[in-house]
């Protein structure tokens, strides 16, 4: 056996589990990297956010000691990451590094502009989590749509809701509605091949996208946002975080959506204004809501949103599957055999 040439350190944690890493390396990349691991607690326990450490500029949301993380990845070539803050402070500690690997689709927990001032290669795992996100996504509209939710609650207090058999109760089939997909990315495009077998009309807003021809063949059609809002009975939020789509979803733009509309949100709590969106909801503009993610997480005890009856609320696990990590795996160890070998990254940040 020869001796490794390359030293990676593996952050991970209670999800994106060690063994499956080093395991995935070991299989791209032979006896030619060493793996060295450390376990973080999460999802046992939460992540720090930025606000909260404003010395760690650069990084929005991260988990591990700045300290505890340096003195780990130490004189690595290469360190593989899920939720270590590696900011600027972190990164100027770590003279040898030359390969970040983010096993998230946005790295928000490293300074890429730190990375790149020292020539360090930053990959990523975009996608990782779109299947998982996309099946999850279609739960969340029927148990809306079908009054699933309503149903369970009833249940679980021992009332049997016959009521909902009552015409003006009754859940609706998703093929006489139309769902309007935001975000046209690679869990936009899943959610809508999962959508098309039910029959519904399909319409996209997203001013980056373009359809392919199987979009038009399964009779997805593109357009404008104001149109979609105006348009769907069921709207479903899947664009990433920037500035033009912070807090998208406010009440100026809840107020031109369909009377009972609904709204599924698995993407980022901060595309919705949610105090917007709970007076929506309250007062009955909007019929429902299926909502994975928050502008606060976890949400305060007092929130009005976790006792209204007509909303579906998860503790953000729409990504929360095995095959997504066996996915970001593969994918990471993937980049690592191409960056010892010489090649370009598949995919660079």
């Amino acid at each position: 056996m020869s001796e490794p040439t390359w030293r990676c350190a593996v952050i991970a944690d209670d999800f994106m589990l060690p063994a499956m890493f080093e395991s995935a390396i070991h299989a791209a990349c032979g006896d030619a990297v060493a793996v060295r691991s450390m376990q973080l607690p999460w999802p046992d326990q939460p992540m720090v956010q930025a606000s909260d450490a404003p010395a760690l500029a650069g990084i929005r949301e991260f988990l591990g000691d700045p300290d505890d993380i340096a003195a780990f990845i130490g004189e690595s070539e290469m360190v593989v990451t899920h939720l270590a803050p590696l900011s600027a402070s972190v990164i100027a500690r770590l003279p040898r590094l030359r390969l970040i690997g983010s096993v998230r689709g946005g790295p928000v927990n490293i300074d890429r502009a730190a990375a790149k001032a020292r020539g360090i290669e930053v990959v990523n795992t975009p996608g990782r989590n779109a299947s998982a996100v996309a099946e999850f996504t279609i739960g969340c509209i029927l148990a809306q749509t079908r009054q699933i939710t309503v149903a369970h609650e009833g249940m679980r207090r021992r009332i049997w809701r016959g009521d909902l058999y009552r015409a003006d109760r009754t859940g609706r089939e998703l093929r006489e509605l139309t769902v309007g997909i935001v975000g046209y990315g690679q869990i936009g495009r899943r959610v809508a091949k999962l959508l098309a077998p039910f029959g519904c009309r399909i319409i996209v807003a997203d001013p980056y996208a373009t359809l392919a021809p199987e979009d038009a063949a399964a009779g997805v059609t593109l357009c404008p946002l104001a149109t979609l809002l105006a348009t769907a009975d069921v709207i479903t939020l899947h664009p990433r975080v920037t500035p033009e789509t912070t807090n998208m979803i406010d009440a100026a733009a809840i107020a031109t959506m369909k009377r009972g509309a609904i709204i599924i949100n698995t993407t980022r709590g901060a595309i919705i204004d949610y105090a917007a969106l709970t007076d929506a909801l309250a007062s009955g503009q909007l019929g429902g809501a299926a909502l994975d993610c928050y502008s606060i997480e976890p949400p305060p005890d007092d929130w009005a949103l976790l006792d209204l009856p007509n909303v579906t609320l998860t503790p953000h696990i729409a990504g929360a599957s095995l095959e997504n990590v066996r996915v970001a795996t593969s994918m990471i160890a993937t980049e690592i055999h191409r960056f010892i070998t010489g090649l370009p990254p598949l995919n660079p940040c």
